[in-house]
């Protein structure tokens, strides 16, 4: 047997005890619920994630809806692509002004976050709907523009068990962390903003 068909040997082996393992673990995974998902972090792709679950909702005819807590103004790709094309499977709802700095003014960030947060309920509670995306809403709590515990306390105790909730922006609360399913934080290692190029149509929105 020569050389490359020991290492060939070898590896066929060793992917074999890995598969054997895995199946193992897999069998013992039998329990379905809707869960809590965190994206965070400084890193790009907290979003882009949580759409990227709304388009696998879609493929699967899953209906599901988006709440967008700062972007509101933004005309973004996700937003004609889903208003466009797949508004009969996912609710899509703007609710933002814009990042806080632009606006400027807390008492109407205060009052979009709220109104945002009084349509992500009614979504996340409507039997029909099986996933919810509440993007940015982490910024909205940061800035307490939301109250954190209310919002803990209706995912916790008010969403259906089966229901799929997504919240994303950086700088997400502990206290949301702590009841979260899954956590991921995005870790900025090298971003063109950074070497004065602005955002770029098609990766930024």
């Amino acid at each position: 047997m020569t050389d490359e068909n020991n290492v060939d040997a070898r590896h066929a082996m060793k992917m074999a005890k890995k598969k054997a393992a895995r199946d193992k673990i897999m069998a013992a995974k039998e329990g379905e619920k809707g869960l809590i998902l965190v994206h965070t972090g400084a890193g790009k792709g907290k979003s882009s994630s949580g759409f990227g679950m709304i388009l696998r909702c879609i493929a699967h005819e899953m209906p599901c809806a988006v709440v967008q807590f700062i972007k509101g103004a933004w005309d973004t790709g996700e937003r004609r692509l889903i208003e466009a094309n797949f508004s009969d499977l996912c609710q899509f709802h703007a609710m933002g002004e814009g990042f806080t700095w632009e606006t400027q003014d807390r008492a109407r960030d205060i009052a979009a976050a709220e109104k945002g947060w009084a349509k992500a309920k009614e979504l996340i509670l409507d039997p029909e709907i099986r996933f919810v995306l509440l993007d940015e809403i982490n910024i909205a709590l940061r800035y307490d523009y939301l109250n954190i515990e209310e919002v803990v306390r209706f995912l916790r105790e008010e969403k259906p068990p089966m229901t799929h909730v997504c919240l994303t922006g950086r700088n997400a609360k502990e206290e949301l962390i702590e009841i979260a399913d899954l956590v991921t934080e995005m870790t900025l290692i090298k971003h063109p903003f950074r070497s004065g190029i602005k955002a770029q149509i098609g990766v930024e929105f």
